[in-house]
C-alpha cells in the first residue's frame, strides 16, 4: 500500500473583482512559464489558474449581458472614438 500526499488543490476564495481575478492570473500564468514550480504545485495552480479564467470569462459575459439589455438587445461594435 503506497503512501500518496494529501490533494493539494486550493479553494482559495475568487478574486473581489475581474481585474483582480486578471492579475493573479497573469502572475499566475508567469509562474507556470517560468518552469520552476515543484510538480505538487504545478497541479494546484493550473487548477486555480482554470478557476480564475472561468471567473474572469463568467464576468465578461455578465457584462456583456448588462450592455445588450442596455441597448435594447442590439450589441453594438465601439470603436473607441467618441
Amino acid at each position: 500500500m503506497s503512501k500518496h500526499p494529501p490533494s493539494t488543490v486550493t479553494t482559495d476564495p475568487m478574486p473581489a473583482s475581474y481585474e483582480a481575478a486578471l492579475d493573479e492570473l497573469e502572475r499566475l500564468v508567469a509562474q507556470l512559464d517560468a518552469g520552476q514550480l515543484p510538480l505538487d504545485q504545478l497541479l494546484s495552480q493550473y487548477q486555480r489558474g482554470a478557476a480564475l479564467l472561468a471567473f474572469c470569462r463568467e464576468r465578461l459575459d455578465a457584462v456583456e449581458q448588462q450592455i445588450q439589455v442596455l441597448d435594447g438587445q442590439t450589441l453594438k461594435v465601439w470603436d473607441g472614438a467618441a
